[in-house]
């Protein structure tokens, strides 16, 4: 490579040059003016006005001489070190270093990158023979021929197993060929002859063993020949005055032995999953339907097993029975087996009076088979959870009957029932219900399902459905059971909605509801939710309509009885109790109370409102307001109240007297009794003490409330405060002695838990301040000693102020020196690059122009030998 041309200097440069510091000092744009925004007396200024070119440019240069020479020196070095081993160690004789430098060489070649390199000098070896001369044996010898003495192996075996088999077959054949020089043996007969001399010394120790146990037996007979003579025995006298005293066991020998006699822990079956239970429900509804079908159509049971029985080509008919059961049955008593010696006789007669006891039980089972179903499943619906009907016992039971009549069926002679029997087992299947449904795909197809049935078969009915429709077990199932769900919901609102209603029913529904609930939470979500949304939207409409909404009717209550029973109540925010929980509060302060009736669905929304905050123990001033407002009711004078009466009831008027008794000869008459539901939706009352009786029961209702009430809120520290109107109402104008006996004991137990409860907070008043005095107009002097300076400081502390200040201003100086160290060094490492750029284009210019001559004159040369 050439030189690089020198760069051209130009005109700025010479003129740059040629330029003194007194022709910058009067250029006026090289000069930088501090213009202060204020004079201040007594204050030297150093930096009035600035050279700014010419402070850069002795930096920079300053960096060039500096800086620039560091960076064009760096990884550079004028030195040259033998790093030799052991070339500056005179204790170290020149062979030794020899040594050392190959063995470090070797050592360095041998690293992880040349592990697979085999060097063609080095040979490899085992068991002192080279590996690219040993035979490649693919038969090896059996190891089955173990030494049965303390199970060594023999020595040959293990030499060719462990030690090398090639090297014991080349020393025997070695061997042989010098025994035998004329005939080599051949690598098979070599195995062989291995073979046969290991089985031969098997044999050999096979025997050696056989007569070492001889001798043995021979010993043990004369040893006890002679015993006799050796032992002295003692008369039996001796014996019985000295008994044999045995050793005590100690704790641990005890405890050891009682470990043994410990019961072991039995293993217990596979727990089946759900999708599993699901098919089996289905496929003993199935079974179970078939049977019924089967009895229905008059078939008899021994026909039908004879159907199912498959008999193939190869079948010899060779099953028999044998007459005699050879086995004994074995007892323990006493302390002995017992074991019972019966003659042939005797076992036929047995056999014979079992049969016909399996006979009349099947009978008797077949024809009450229904009435055992209905009773079974009134048992179960009389439990608390009742939540299934064929997970019961029943079925169980039913089943392993059926196992044992089929076994029966097949033991015994085979005998046809007659015509009367069959005609009353097809009327029992018939009157019997199916065990498998299918899915309704629309209301009126559940309620064609449902209608005509009892509650208790009702549920039979929705279960089967929701077991043979399982979604483990078909694909569209999911769907169906979806939809099963909210036609389930709308066919309970239909039954509330009866006359009488049908309360028992959605009591016996409510189970498959909540199991239906808990496999499809989210379609049990928005079907609620629809209905919530649907009542609410029409009491908006009421209220805007007329001016006020009448209370939810007998299903709406019902559906919010579902809510709680389906849904959790305790939560802090609940996508579908706490909508039903904001309708219950509106319904009680918007809804006004004009009748009996509407004050009976009132109460009954005050019960479910209690049954959702019981838990969670949430504050509902509509509640407590409600309850106030029944009770106000109950009061005769209402002149001087001491109380407030918030909306929906009124201090007086046309319905404030709704709850006042008409004689007090209904106190006296009535018994203790809770509301009907249904008395939400049709009240017939004839007489007036039969109107009596109802006011005594709602008021018997809200002061039980209103007691329950009190210990729910006792721990709030508003509790007085709130609870304070109803004691008022209670202490003042509802005497006691008004009421019957136990809304008497209810009354004191109310007054009793106010009073009782503490006071946990006084009043709030304002706080006791100074008054605050008017601002005064003196001026406030202060005396002023050095302007412009800290003061209250010791000297230490202006020393150490005086210290970080320079600090923190050499602290920039240097952040902004590196700064400008940085930008020098990246605009020289800049020029580099364009300058190497800027030689790489020159000397490519300058390859192309040269090949391109070349190609010139060679083309000129080819035209010139054409022509």
């Amino acid at each position: 490579m050439g030189k690089a041309p020198q760069k051209k200097k130009s005109l700025a440069d010479k003129v740059r040059k040629a330029k003194t510091s007194s022709e910058i000092k009067n250029n006026p744009f090289e000069v930088k003016i501090n213009r202060k925004k204020f004079e201040v007396l007594g204050r030297k200024s150093k930096h009035d006005v600035g050279l700014p070119g010419v402070s850069r440019s002795k930096a920079i240069n300053k960096r060039k001489e500096t800086l620039l020479k560091e960076y064009k020196q760096k990884n550079r070095s004028n030195k040259f070190i033998d790093r030799r081993l052991g070339e500056y160690d005179a204790n170290i004789a020149p062979e030794d270093k020899i040594l050392q430098r190959f063995a470090m060489e070797r050592q360095r070649v041998h690293g992880k990158k040349d592990v697979y390199n085999l060097n063609e000098d080095e040979e490899l070896t085992h068991y002192g023979q080279s590996l690219s001369e040993i035979e490649k044996f693919n038969d090896t010898v059996n190891s089955d021929d173990e030494s049965e003495e303390k199970g060594l192996l023999s020595a040959e075996l293990t030499a060719s197993h462990f030690g090398g088999g090639g090297g014991l077959l080349r020393k025997k054949t070695s061997g042989e060929q010098q025994e035998e020089p004329g005939k080599a043996k051949s690598r098979q007969e070599l195995i062989e002859e291995l073979i046969q001399k290991s089985k031969q010394e098997k044999r050999e120790r096979q025997v050696q063993k056989e007569e070492a146990q001889e001798l043995t037996e021979k010993l043990d007979n004369e040893w006890r020949s002679i015993q006799a003579l050796m032992v002295k025995k003692t008369p039996k006298a001796e014996q019985v005055d000295k008994p044999e005293e045995k050793p005590k066991l100690e704790e641990y020998d005890m405890m050891v032995r009682e470990l043994g006699f410990e019961m072991k822990a039995q293993p217990s079956e596979k727990m089946k999953s759900p999708e599993e239970l699901a098919k089996d429900e289905k496929e003993k509804l199935q079974k179970l339907e078939a049977d019924r079908l089967r009895r229905m159509m008059g078939e008899e049971a021994e026909e039908s097993m004879q159907r199912q029985i498959h008999f193939s080509a190869d079948d010899l008919n060779d099953g028999f029975i044998l007459d005699k059961h050879d086995k004994k049955t074995l007892s323990y008593q006493d302390g002995k087996w017992n074991i019972p010696e019966e003659t042939e006789e005797d076992e036929e007669a047995n056999e014979e009076e079992g049969d016909s006891d399996e006979e009349e039980e099947s009978g008797a089972e077949e024809e009450s088979g229904d009435e055992g179903d209905v009773e079974q499943e009134e048992g179960s619906s009389e439990e608390e959870d009742g939540h299934s009907d064929l997970d019961s016992e029943q079925e169980s039971e039913s089943e392993e009957r059926n196992q044992e009549d089929e076994e029966a069926s097949s033991t015994r002679p085979k005998k046809s029932l007659s015509p009367e029997e069959l005609k009353a087992q097809q009327e029992a299947a018939k009157a019997e219900l199916p065990y498998t449904f299918t899915a309704p795909e629309s209301y009126s197809d559940l309620k064609d399902l449902l209608d005509g049935h009892t509650p208790d078969n009702q549920r039979l009915i929705v279960a089967r459905t929701q077991k043979c429709n399982h979604p483990s077990l078909a694909v569209g199932n999911k769907l169906k059971l979806q939809k099963l769900f909210g036609f389930l919901l709308e066919y309970i609102g239909e039954v509330a909605t009866r006359s009488p209603p049908e309360l028992t029913t959605v009591d016996k529904l409510i189970p498959e509801i909540y199991t239906l609930c808990q496999m499809f939470p989210d379609a049990a979500c928005q079907a609620m939710q629809s209905i919530l949304g649907d009542a609410a939207h029409i009491m908006e409409e009421d209220l805007e309509v007329k001016g006020h909404a009448a209370f939810p009717t007998l299903d709406m209550l019902v559906y919010l009885k579902v809510t709680a029973l389906l849904f959790p109540t305790s939560d802090c925010r609940h996508p579908v109790t706490t909508p039903a929980l904001l309708y219950i509060i509106q319904t009680l302060t918007r809804c006004p109370v004009r009748s009996l009736q509407d004050l009976t669905a009132g109460l009954v929304l005050c019960c479910l409102a209690v049954e959702y905050v019981s838990l969670s123990k949430r504050f509902l001033p509509e509640l407590i307001n409600f309850l106030t407002g029944t009770l106000h009711l109950a009061v005769k004078d209402k002149a001087a109240l001491g109380y407030a009466v918030v909306p929906p009831f009124r201090a007086s008027g046309k319905h404030s007297n709704l709850l006042v008794s008409s004689s007090s000869e209904s106190c006296r008459n009535w018994s203790q009794k809770s509301l009907p539901l249904s008395a939400a939706q049709h009240l017939d009352l004839r007489s007036d003490q039969d109107r009596d009786h109802h006011r005594l029961s709602c008021l018997f209702t809200c002061l039980d409330l209103v007691k329950r009430c009190c210990l729910l809120y006792k721990d709030l520290p508003s509790f007085v405060p709130i609870f304070h109107p109803i004691r008022t109402l209670l202490s003042k104008h509802l005497s006691p002695q008004m009421l019957p006996k136990a809304s008497q004991e209810l009354h004191s137990e109310i007054l009793e838990a106010i009073s009782r409860a503490p006071v946990t907070h006084s009043r709030l008043v304002f706080d006791k301040k100074k008054p605050i005095p008017l601002k005064l107009l003196t001026p406030k002097i202060v005396e002023v000693l050095d302007y412009g300076k800290k003061r209250g400081s010791s000297k230490d502390e202006k020393e150490q102020e005086r210290l970080k200040h320079k600090y923190k201003k050499e602290f920039k100086g240097a952040l902004r020196e590196i700064r400008k160290d940085s930008r020098f060094l990246a605009r020289e490492k800049l020029n580099e690059v364009m300058n190497r750029d800027v030689e790489r284009k020159r000397k490519v210019k300058m390859l192309l122009g040269s090949l391109a001559t070349q190609e010139g004159e060679w083309k000129a040369l080819k035209r010139k030998k054409k022509k």
